[in-house]
């Protein structure tokens, strides 16, 4: 298991930073708080989660690593019949970047468990028509000021 220092502060840089997907050849921005119109416009699902396997618990980890973590993660994917595309999240001052996916349909229990086979402290997650979630899969600190869209899943 990979330990996560500050669950407050990794919680809102990863609430500010920027997250997108690319549909049918388009990239599509997404922020947590504001639904995705033009996502769901474009790729209608019911449900929508985003997740990663690069740098787990934030760690910078070496390419080939984060290769051989997404190839995994697209292994199980696949395995659970979920549809994907191509995503991203970045650091709103653009100093990190983790390529990851956008898949349709995910459950909860599936994305969390995912989340934490992969070492992830957070992951997107949202209904159809609602504002985009970050999910953190870690213990919630004793107080979440100012973390409106931020569900903690412990």
């Amino acid at each position: 298991m990979h330990a996560i220092v500050d669950t407050l502060e990794l919680a809102r840089t990863y609430a500010a930073a920027r997250y997108g997907a690319t549909v049918q050849g388009q990239p599509i921005a997404l922020h947590v708080g504001v639904p995705a119109v033009e996502l769901e416009r474009a790729w209608p699902s019911e449900r929508y989660a985003f997740l990663t396997a690069w740098n787990p618990a934030s760690q910078p980890q070496s390419r080939k690593a984060n290769d051989r973590a997404d190839e995994a993660l697209r292994a199980r994917l696949d395995e659970a019949g979920v549809a994907r595309v191509g995503a991203w999240a970045e650091a709103s001052d653009g100093g990190w970047y983790e390529p990851g996916w956008l898949a349709h349909g995910l459950s909860l229990e599936t994305l969390d468990a995912l989340a934490r086979e992969f070492g992830q402290a957070g992951t997107l997650s949202w209904m159809h028509g609602e504002p985009v979630h970050l999910r953190m899969v870690v213990p919630r600190p004793a107080s979440t000021a100012g973390l409106r869209w931020v569900d903690w899943v412990e």
